[in-house]
């Protein structure tokens, strides 16, 4: 039975991942961790939990341990791999958002760095006294480590010095400490650069959800840098698809000719490598919202709109070059933009309209 420790379990990535890989493996030790924030709705998080724990009573030759707690909690982290002893770590417990890390910063210092240090450490110390120890450590960054780099599409070939948030800084960061571990004690990494993720019971901080919410309640939405963004949306059952290929498959731990171990460690986009401007992403959310029976059929979008200038932190455009994991895994999103947005405007309605 092979074990995975699962952080950020109850979130939008993470309760998918779980999901996925409770119903594709026979015999599978999957361990949760997740505080349970209230960054944004908790009962959205319980939701979650409940359709795995559903989904979880499905599957009784596989188990699913959930355990709710801080991965900045260094002594519960520690307890966690020595109890369970897991052979592939996946961190997707973040702080999450560009503009609350313009309010909020501690939050993102706490999760994003001390957090991920915790689970670097423990995955160095999986490996003492003759353990086989952690096999891969997959974790999440973000395509807004590009800051304001020029290049389009994004590659990770690019320099990528100059971000323009706090939450940028960390995941680049995260970034910078997974390479120096795998350096140092051999342990085999990938960061995972994730491009505007969306779909079913996504996170309500993001636009499509926030569009949403307004356009029910008869409020304005507003549409940065005066409609002229572009972000690479990719739909959310593309991101799980991604990370369950790339786990299988960790960076070969290989020695240099220094006598010490080449750093076995990876970055990879994971974007559906096709931006979308944002007035045609909400002209399309408005039609599915229509179609669903969301938003009644004679509803003034026209009304509802508001341009408005570029925010802080923000860019103008994300574009994911995904060459090098069609290249090493043979994938690439497909979802497009209306199917997805179908898909979370009929999941929206039976969740918060009841039918």
């Amino acid at each position: 039975m092979e074990t995975f420790i699962i952080t950020g379990a109850t979130g939008f990535i993470g309760s998918n991942l779980v999901l996925k890989l409770l119903r594709m493996h026979s015999l599978v030790d999957i361990i949760g961790i997740d505080n349970m924030n209230d960054y944004y709705d908790v009962s959205l998080k319980e939701y979650r939990l409940k359709r795995i724990e559903a989904c979880a009573a499905e599957y009784p030759d596989s188990r699913w341990t959930f355990i709710k707690g801080s991965i900045a909690d260094k002594n519960l982290v520690n307890k966690v791999f020595q109890e369970f002893k897991p052979s592939i770590v996946i961190n997707l417990a973040a702080q999450a958002g560009v503009r609350y890390s313009i309010t909020n910063p501690d939050a993102y210092i706490e999760s994003n760095l001390i957090g991920f240090y915790n689970i670097l450490e423990a995955c160095r110390h999986s490996y003492d006294n003759g353990e086989s120890g952690v096999q891969h450590l997959v974790y999440a960054s973000s395509s807004s480590v590009y800051g304001s780099n020029k290049n389009v599409p994004y590659s990770t070939e690019d320099q990528v010095d100059n971000p323009v948030s706090l939450y940028a800084a960390t995941k680049k960061s995260n970034e910078l400490m997974a390479h120096a571990y795998s350096k140092l004690y051999n342990i085999p990494s990938t960061g995972l650069r994730f491009f505007t993720v969306y779909g079913p019971a996504g996170r309500p901080d993001m636009a499509y959800f926030g569009f949403t919410n307004k356009l029910i309640k008869g409020e304005t939405i507003e549409i940065f840098n005066y409609g002229n963004c572009k972000r690479d949306f990719t739909y959310i059952d593309d991101i799980v698809e991604g990370i369950i290929k790339v786990m299988q498959k960790p960076p070969k731990k290989q020695m240099g000719e220094d006598g010490l171990p080449l750093p076995p460690y990876a970055i990879y986009n994971i974007g559906n490598n096709h931006p979308e401007n944002l007035l045609d992403f909400v002209t399309i959310l408005q039609e599915e919202l229509i179609r669903a029976g969301v938003l009644p059929k004679d509803y003034d979008f026209e009304a509802h709109k508001k341009l408005v200038p570029m925010q802080p932190g923000d860019v103008p455009i994300t574009y994911a070059d995904t060459t090098a994991l069609e290249r090493d895994f043979g994938f690439k999103p497909s979802t497009s933009l209306r199917e997805g947005l179908r898909k979370f405007a009929q999941w929206y309605k039976e969740y918060y309209l009841g039918k």
